[in-house]
């Protein structure tokens, strides 16, 4: 069977989108491509960013391949899916210029794992993969009846029709991926990575572990990636060599939680490349700290959120260190690894006077402590589920009005005030055959 896999043009005007807006290696898709090839399928792999190409041109490449199945994800990467843009008029735009020439339709993705029907009625697809979905993606590509396919939502006669549970890989197993040369040629992007360099190569987004162990209150995961799993690292190391092979000199691993593995900081010692994570800074000691400078780290993304015990019990941290004790292990990454960035979120208790007080602290340490984040609540996260329960088809609508009537001020990468979700899907979601 012919599959097409495509990660369409992303742009952000409006949006309340989190994540960062240069091109990343679409790693989802890169898994679903070697699993279908392995089962003897045809397979077209189109990424916007990384191609240059419009979601018209992606459109026109698809229907020129002719495949029975197109698969279209609704956030850029899974580097982005515990904060991916809400609204779904990217997939929606790259949809309207397909015109039904892509065979049947699948969507992939944070949207649809939590809230399937209103994912299905906006994009117009035939079916949305719940979840995790490089190995279903292959039982779709293997049957014409869908129906009988766990972690898949259909619409039947307007009604959901959702088999199974939300779907989670097994991970362990996945073989080393292998890019288009071209694709890495367009990605000089090294993510996360603010150091004084020297910056060579190219970058690169490669993974290592998958989801969680712990249940954060502002943690989009809850659907998807969640279940904590390493991949194996013979796997993990031939795909890292492959890519130094290809000219990348970072990397950045897009773990959840990139907890400590002696194995394969010491392997990466050997190798000529620097890389970033981001990681509980409470799971680590200091000695494995000075070995993850020696490995190359450059830049360590640290999940802190708030400055006071009763905010990181609010967030349900489970933390057992003060902050006391928190900054101090910064402060010690901080003597290794050139860049230390402090991930704050904005919590009622934590006053601007203790914020002030905290971040003047680290950053006189050369620890950089962002402005707190105002949280936005995903359907995916405890917090949302805790406010309102269990999503439902107005899900994304509903937190997206309470963030949006909650802040006066928003994140430092937002240049403009977000747009009200139904307007920025207006020209697009619900309009396809």
């Amino acid at each position: 069977m012919k599959v097409a896999l495509v990660n369409p043009a992303w742009s952000y005007e409006g949006s309340i989108y989190f994540g960062c807006r240069h091109e990343h290696l679409p790693l989802e898709l890169g898994y679903s491509k070697a699993l279908l090839e392995d089962a003897g399928h045809e397979v077209l792999m189109l990424d916007g960013q990384l191609m240059g190409a419009d979601n018209a041109t992606l459109a026109a490449t698809v229907a020129d391949f002719r495949p029975e199945i197109t698969v279209v994800t609704t956030a850029p990467t899974y580097l982005f899916w515990r904060c991916a843009p809400p609204e779904l008029r990217v997939p929606a735009e790259f949809l309207a210029h397909l015109r039904g020439r892509g065979g049947r339709t699948v969507a992939i993705g944070p949207h649809g794992s939590a809230t399937p029907k209103p994912t299905l009625e906006k994009l117009g697809v035939d079916a949305v993969i719940r979840g995790e979905c490089e190995e279903t993606v292959v039982k779709l590509a293997s049957t014409d009846d869908w129906s009988r396919v766990d972690g898949v939502a259909r619409l039947v006669d307007g009604a959901l029709a959702n088999r199974g549970p939300t779907m989670a890989s097994p991970f362990v197993d996945h073989a080393p991926l292998r890019w288009p040369a071209e694709w890495l040629a367009n990605h000089p992007h090294h993510h996360h990575r603010f150091d004084e360099g020297p910056f060579v190569g190219f970058g690169a987004e490669v993974e290592a572990s998958r989801g969680c162990p712990y249940e954060c209150a502002f943690c989009a995961k809850i659907d998807y990636r969640d279940k904590y799993r390493r991949r194996k690292l013979e796997h993990v190391l031939a795909e890292i060599d492959g890519l130094i092979d290809q000219g990348v000199g970072y990397l950045y691993f897009i773990d959840e939680i990139f907890l400590p593995q002696k194995a394969l900081l010491e392997a990466l010692i050997e190798r000529p490349v620097v890389f970033g994570v981001q990681t509980r800074i409470d799971l680590w000691k200091p000695d494995l700290l000075e070995l993850l400078g020696e490995a190359g780290c450059v830049s360590i993304e640290a999940g802190l959120e708030s400055l006071t015990e009763e905010g990181r019990a609010m967030l349900a941290k489970r933390c057992r260190m003060d902050t006391p004790e928190l900054a101090s292990l910064l402060v010690k990454a901080r003597a290794h690894v050139p860049f230390v960035q402090a991930n704050l979120i904005g919590t009622p208790t934590d006053s601007k006077e203790i914020v002030a007080h905290w971040r003047e602290h680290l950053i006189s340490r050369g620890v950089w402590a962002n402005d707190p984040v105002p949280l936005y609540p995903y359907p995916s996260s405890p917090s949302y589920r805790d406010l309102w329960g269990m999503p439902d088809d107005e899900a994304w609508e509903r937190a997206h009005e309470h963030y949006l009537a909650a802040f006066d001020r928003f994140s430092d990468i937002q240049d403009e005030r977000p747009r009200p979700l139904a307007e920025l899907e207006s020209a697009c979601c619900g309009a396809h055959p």
